[in-house]
C-alpha cells in the first residue's frame, strides 16, 4: 500500500485546503502535514504579510536612519573621508564601512594580537578607500579579513586625496 500524497489540512486560520505533498519524501509527509496544521493557509499568510508592509517599511527606515547616524558619528570621530559614488549608495557604503571596520577592530585588536600601532597603520589604509561600492561589496566579509581586502583594493577604489590629511 502506497503512502498517501494528498492531505486535507485544517489550517489554524480555519480554512481547509487539500495539499499535494508528493514532492516530499514519503516518510516526511505526515510530519509536514502536522506542521501545516499549525500555520495559516497560504492566502491568509500572504494577506497578513501584505497588510504589515507599512509598519515593516517604517521599522526598516528607522533602523537604517539609526545605523546611518551611528556611522556618521563614527566617521567624524575617526576622521574618515566622505565616500564617493552614486547618491543612492553613499549611506549604504558608510554603514558597510562602519560595520566592517568596527568588526575588524574587534577581531584584530580587542580579541586579537594587534596593538594600537598596528591598527593605526591599517586605519590609514582604510582612509584611502573611498569608493562606496567597494565597501558595499565587502559588507559580508569577516572583520579579520580587512587587511587582505585593503591590500587587494585597486586604484579604482582609492581616491587621489592625500590620505595623511
Amino acid at each position: 500500500m502506497a503512502v498517501r500524497t494528498t492531505w486535507k489540512i485544517a489550517h489554524s486560520c480555519g480554512h481547509e485546503v487539500t495539499h499535494n505533498l508528493s514532492d516530499r519524501p514519503a516518510d516526511r509527509r505526515a510530519g509536514f502535514a502536522r506542521w501545516l496544521e499549525g500555520r495559516d493557509c497560504t492566502d491568509c499568510w500572504k494577506a497578513a504579510r501584505d497588510l504589515d508592509t507599512e509598519s515593516k517599511e517604517a521599522w526598516i527606515a528607522a533602523k537604517r536612519a539609526e545605523e546611518h547616524r551611528v556611522a556618521a558619528e563614527w566617521a567624524e570621530q575617526f576622521d574618515m573621508p566622505p565616500l564617493d559614488g552614486p547618491e543612492k549608495a553613499l549611506a549604504w557604503g558608510e554603514r558597510s564601512r562602519h560595520q566592517l571596520v568596527t568588526a575588524a577592530y574587534s577581531a584584530l585588536v580587542s580579541e586579537g594580537t594587534w596593538d594600537e600601532a598596528d591598527w593605526a597603520v591599517l586605519e590609514d589604509k582604510i582612509r584611502t578607500v573611498d569608493r562606496a561600492g567597494w565597501w558595499i561589496d565587502q559588507r559580508d566579509a569577516e572583520g579579520s579579513d580587512l587587511p587582505e581586502l585593503l591590500d587587494a583594493a585597486t586604484s579604482d577604489d582609492t581616491g587621489t586625496e592625500n590620505p595623511f590629511r
